[in-house]
């Protein structure tokens, strides 16, 4: 199992464009945090779409990795969202994610976003990751 301590510095060397933050990370789960800022919204003053597919896509691949092992070459082979209500301009994003199959080649996960705080998601996202095919 990969601790925190350890994804966080995976994350900073092999994708240090992300701006997530992981809280936890085990047990085919994760949690994750992404601050929001100017550069995350659009116009209208809300969460733009490609950012919270970015932090769904990075849970998904946060979760994963804490599952097989610190794997680089894990990649998304599809990812869909449910917009499901107008997200906090002014909160992070918080994205739960749980892994719902870990196969061989391929898992399926699914991720809830939240704005930091709130009850009730403002998107809900699966997903399905293909697993390199020597993991050894």
């Amino acid at each position: 199992m990969v601790s925190k301590s350890e994804m966080a510095e995976f994350l900073r060397k092999e994708f240090p464009q992300t701006k997530c933050t992981v809280e936890s990370v085990g047990n085919r789960s994760c949690v994750l945090s992404h601050e929001i800022g100017f550069e995350e919204l659009r116009p209208g003053g809300t969460v733009s779409g490609p950012v919270l597919m970015a932090v769904a896509d990075v849970a998904l691949y946060v979760a994963i990795l804490g599952e097989i092992g610190l794997v680089a070459l894990a990649v998304t082979t599809s990812l869909n969202i449910n917009f499901l209500r107008k997200p906090s301009s002014e909160k992070a994003i918080i994205a739960e994610c749980e892994l719902l199959k870990v196969g061989r080649t391929l898992v399926v996960g699914e991720v809830y976003l939240y704005s930091e705080g709130e009850p009730e998601p403002v998107a809900h996202v699966t997903g399905t990751y293909s697993l390199p095919p020597s993991r050894d």
